[in-house]
């Protein structure tokens, strides 16, 4: 069987690295393919009637509906750390292949572009560097910022990212770092360069909150109101993850109230969004488009494994890094 590849939504997909597409075009067709985020199920499918490798990003979502109407796939090779836009069940169902690039092709850029968000909010840089382009040099001593030295920092989900983002911050920065994750031990978690803490614990003591979790059907909206009251007023925040983990409507009343000092996002709820998003009228609040994963080292070894996975489809062998079967 020929194969016929669709790359889904994945812009950054061999535009620095021809040659990944030099090497799937050996293996048969290819084609890039661009959806809205919010297609639904059937829809998405109709359009990739048959294709039998689908290269996916990080939007749309494979939904169960999607694996209803689809014809026979091999495999969907995710251009990225999280597969929680593919309905896994139904994927098993179909005895479709699903595969994630390994996380730590990622970890270093990640981690890397949260430092970067919370010193430019902690700092102030972007808005500096505005009031220079203003012919507002005059204004310098409006931008007093904070130093990260001694702050409690709290990491939400010290997994593959939020350790090395809290190795960063304790031992380059000399940070106090703290982490909630109920998937590891507190063996574990103090070897990671914290030490473990409840939830709620870590929103009452933290300065300063990275968010690192993967998305769950447990930890949809995790920092809503409640969660929000528990923490410090002006506390700081950085999500790298995932949009959904926080509830929009309670970040939009914690800024209001001061509550949240400022937060750096490279995430939202319903990306992509424009220029008109309610977000982005608070000038504490910086918002960069899903770009942690985007640095050359890490669209390449990015690239590479997914391309590994389809030239060892294509040869009737299972790829690494499988997450179904």
């Amino acid at each position: 069987m020929g194969l016929r590849i669709a790359i889904v939504n994945s812009s950054s997909f061999g535009k620095y690295f021809p040659e990944h597409i030099e090497r799937l075009k050996a293996l048969g067709e290819v084609a890039r393919c661009d959806f809205p985020a919010t297609i639904g199920g059937k829809s998405l499918a109709e359009a990739l009637l048959g294709y039998n490798i689908i290269i996916a990003s990080v939007k749309p979502y494979f939904s169960r509906e999607f694996f209803q109407y689809k014809d026979h796939t091999l495999l969907i090779a995710r251009h990225g750390i999280g597969v929680d836009n593919i309905h896994l069940p139904s994927a098993a169902e179909k005895g479709v292949i699903v595969t994630k690039v390994t996380p730590w092709v990622e970890r270093e850029a990640v981690a890397e572009l949260a430092v970067a968000l919370l010193l430019d909010i902690l700092r102030l840089t972007h808005e500096a560097r505005r009031a220079v382009y203003k012919s507002r040099w005059a204004e310098r001593a409006r931008f007093v910022g904070f130093e990260i030295k001694h702050k409690t920092v709290g990491i939400i989900g010290i997994g593959n990212i939020g350790s090395r983002v809290a190795e960063i911050l304790r031992h380059g920065f000399g940070a106090n770092t703290i982490a909630y994750d109920p998937y590891l031990s507190p063996e574990t978690i103090r070897s990671r360069a914290a030490e473990p803490v409840e939830l709620d614990d870590l929103l009452r003591q933290s300065d300063i909150i990275s968010l690192n979790a993967s998305l769950n059907e447990g930890n949809y909206h995790m920092l809503s109101h409640r969660e929000f009251a528990l923490m410090k007023q002006g506390v700081f925040l950085v999500n790298t993850a995932r949009g959904e983990l926080i509830d929009e409507d309670a970040l939009v009343a914690a800024l209001e109230t001061g509550k949240v000092a400022a937060i750096g996002m490279d995430v939202v709820e319903g990306e992509p969004i424009d220029g008109e998003h309610r977000l982005l009228k608070y000038p504490n609040v910086l918002v960069v488009p899903h770009i942690a994963a985007y640095t050359r080292e890490s669209l390449r070894l990015m690239g590479e494994k997914v391309v590994q996975d389809v030239e060892r489809v294509a040869r009737g062998e299972m790829p690494e890094d499988v997450v179904v079967p």
